[in-house]
């Protein structure tokens, strides 16, 4: 399991996994020392690697992030085999260990008797409540969920979801922390199930279920109705903005558009099982699209990672003045 140190600041993690890595490259390119830990040297080897690799490549496509070269971003991140060591003189620890709450309860009550009251203990969790993960512990004021978007180097949004005990300023300084990396940071307001991201996610995969088991669309189609259609006005301005600019603002629309809107969504059925028939279909569907086999779905994913670097860079030039 691994850590990552920014100049007073940690990621732990798996330090063969996207999730710690991300995070390890993003600290860096905010200037911060970053230190990883594992329990495996050899983890930290191939992390240690992939990174360098991957940061050479940003570079020469010119999309690496930071004001500094490869080179001196790369010169912040080192590896560390103890955790007592790792962890010293940090400022921000950030957990990436897989979706399991056992484990990650066993990692925050170790870090727990070791840091200091200063320093910000962060989940990435993408699910579990921080009542689950940090209650009971010595520093709980110190700890929150920071869950970043799956590929985060190139998503820049990250939930920031506290524990009713957590402290304001550990908030604070985890969203400041976040905009110095230049990442996009929420503030969750309460612990909800799914936080904000997944909720809104599996809403939308519910409904597209649905849509295709009922046999109104098919799946790639379906598809299409968002990446070409929803998927290009979200990717700049949100639903509800969507809805004031859709009308003569919200008022206008909600007293245009609210009958229809509640007729619709009364049709809508059960949570799907998300089984049987229709994943065969599904799943034969996006075969013929991306045959699941790892080389192409690698190479699908490097495809999609390039579109959304792309998408970052427009986004960037596109900032209302």
């Amino acid at each position: 399991r691994w850590i990552s140190e920014l100049g007073g600041s940690l990621v732990y993690g798996m330090s063969d996994g996207l999730i710690g890595r991300s995070w390890a490259m993003l600290f860096a390119s905010g200037g911060f020392k970053v230190k990883l830990y594992d329990i495996e040297q050899q983890q930290i080897t191939n992390a240690l690697e992939s990174i360098r690799k991957e940061m050479k490549s940003l570079e020469q496509s010119g999309s690496l992030k930071g004001s500094l070269g490869a080179e001196q971003q790369l010169s912040l991140i080192s590896g560390c085999g103890n955790l007592a060591e790792a962890v010293e003189g940090a400022m921000h620890i950030q957990e990436c260990v897989p979706e399991n709450l056992e484990l990650k309860k066993k990692i925050f009550a170790q870090l727990d008797r070791i840091v200091d009251d200063q320093v910000i203990l962060s989940s990435s969790s993408s699910c579990l409540l921080p009542s689950k993960l940090f209650t009971g512990l010595a520093h709980v004021k110190q700890c929150i969920v920071a869950h970043p978007v799956n590929p985060p180097y190139y998503v820049p949004l990250v939930e920031l979801v506290p524990h009713p005990e957590t402290a304001p300023a550990t908030m604070d300084r985890t969203y400041a922390l976040m905009k110095k990396i230049r990442q996009t940071p929420v503030r969750v307001l309460k612990e909800i199930d799914g936080f904000v991201l997944n909720r809104l996610q599996y809403a939308i995969i519910s409904e597209a279920w649905r849509l295709v088991e009922e046999g109104i669309v098919s799946p790639n189609d379906l598809d299409l109705v968002m990446s070409d259609g929803l998927g290009m006005r979200y990717a700049f301005i949100g639903p509800l903005e969507t809805m004031h600019l859709n009308a003569e603002g919200m008022v206008s629309y909600c007293d245009r558009y609210s009958e229809g809107m509640k007729r619709v969504l009364k049709t809508f059925g059960p949570v799907p099982e998300f089984s049987g028939d229709t994943v065969e279909k599904v799943n034969q569907d996006m075969c013929m699209k991306v045959p699941d086999d790892p080389e192409h779905l690698a190479a699908r994913r490097h495809w999609r990672d390039d579109c959304l670097m792309q998408l970052s860079k427009l986004k960037h030039q596109m900032q209302p003045q």
